[in-house]
């Protein structure tokens, strides 16, 4: 079938809106899924620039939410009219999937990074010439095709506009908290950088009973934000030394915990250094930087530890359902950090984005769609 979809035609291009996209056919442990909208995600701006590859033409997007308009003959547990969000793919087969842990799925990046679907085929074509995808999935689309491991299901009389970035942004920072420091009650934490990750991580602290939650960013208004969300203090680091307002507000010890969101070098050396002894700083960002630590000075002494966390350590089946819970609840207001878009304006959202006037861009691709 013909779709309309934002198309990238090669490394540095900006958006472009085609309208007789190919697009494949539903095969049988398939979803297809009508769009109602979907977040940009900075990772969407890596790879448009070239920070990271699909190949080239490319539709991205991977934080999709829509309508099931049509199953495959062996799709179980989903049915035409579900609502549903959009994630990566794990083939639930491999020893780390069967352990839980599907964002260590051992085919990973042949399923979510190759530019073509888990069986090879592509997603996309145009005039005969194949268009890489990204997570199995694209959801820069009017309509798509994905695996049911790629979908979770969500009450209708939720608003679809809003969730399609739990796929991602926002179970990526929480995930990290809650599933792979796992802070406990009292202690600390500091989140560099208040973006969408950003700020789900400084949620997900909250949740988990840190009594001191520390914002670190440069932008005023995303601080005031982080406040409003839960932060109980918030650094700007762009007026003070973010490492020594850490420790002055920890007795002099520094944080248990830090997240960088911002895969800038000098940020993300702050986020260990701003560590207590035994400390753990989470880099979750996608970035070309690289860091120069001593090994000696900068964390055996102390104890101190790095890891690199990818979509939250998260099963998005379980994590997103839970984020909806807190939502419900008012302990999770992701909502607060987005601005909705046509899908049209999709270069103006994304600048916007990459500039840091908007959090979290929502694009809406079907404008008809009524929560």
């Amino acid at each position: 079938m013909k779709i309309k979809a934002a198309v990238v035609p090669e490394v540095g291009a900006q958006f472009e809106i085609h309208d007789k996209v190919d697009l494949h056919e539903v095969g049988p442990t398939d979803l297809q899924i009508h769009m109602v909208a979907s977040g940009i995600c900075h990772s969407d701006e890596a790879i448009r620039k070239g920070d990271a590859s699909l190949g080239y033409p490319v539709i991205l997007g991977h934080e999709g939410a829509g309508i099931v308009e049509a199953v495959g003959s062996e799709v179980k547990n989903f049915e035409v009219g579900d609502h549903v969000i959009l994630s990566f793919y794990s083939d639930g087969t491999c020893d780390n999937c069967l352990k839980g842990v599907p964002t260590q799925c051992r085919s990973y990046a042949k399923y979510n990074l190759s530019g073509v679907r888990a069986d090879g085929d592509d997603h996309f074509t145009e005039d005969g010439h194949h268009i890489s995808d990204m997570f199995n999935q694209s959801s820069f689309t009017t309509t798509t095709v994905v695996d049911q491991r790629n979908a979770v299901k969500v009450d209708k009389d939720l608003d679809l506009r809003i969730l399609g970035p739990l796929g991602c942004g926002y179970v990526t920072g929480s995930g990290t908290v809650f599933n792979t420091l796992q802070p406990k009650p009292s202690q600390t934490i500091a989140v560099f950088g208040t973006g969408a990750v950003g700020l789900a991580a400084m949620m997900a602290g909250r949740i988990s009973g840190c009594t001191k939650v520390i914002a670190v960013d440069i932008v005023p208004e995303r601080l005031t934000l982080a406040k409003e969300l839960g932060a109980t203090h918030t650094i700007n680091s762009k007026e003070e030394d973010a490492v020594a307002k850490i420790k002055e507000l920890t007795g002099g010890y520094g944080v248990d915990w830090t997240v960088d969101t911002t895969g800038l070098s000098s940020v993300i050396m702050d986020s260990v250094a701003a560590l207590a002894q035994g400390g753990t700083c989470a880099a979750i960002a996608v970035t070309p930087h690289n860091i120069n630590l001593s090994t000696w000075n900068d964390l055996c002494v102390d104890d101190k530890k790095i890891v690199g966390v990818n979509m939250g350590d998260s099963i998005p089946q379980i994590d997103i359902p839970r984020l909806i819970e807190f939502y419900k609840l008012g302990w999770f207001d992701f909502d607060k950090t987005e601005k909705f878009y046509d899908f049209e304006d999709i270069n103006t959202a994304n600048a916007d984005s990459v500039s840091g006037k908007t959090i979290k861009p929502v694009l809406i691709i079907d404008k008809t769609y009524q929560p």
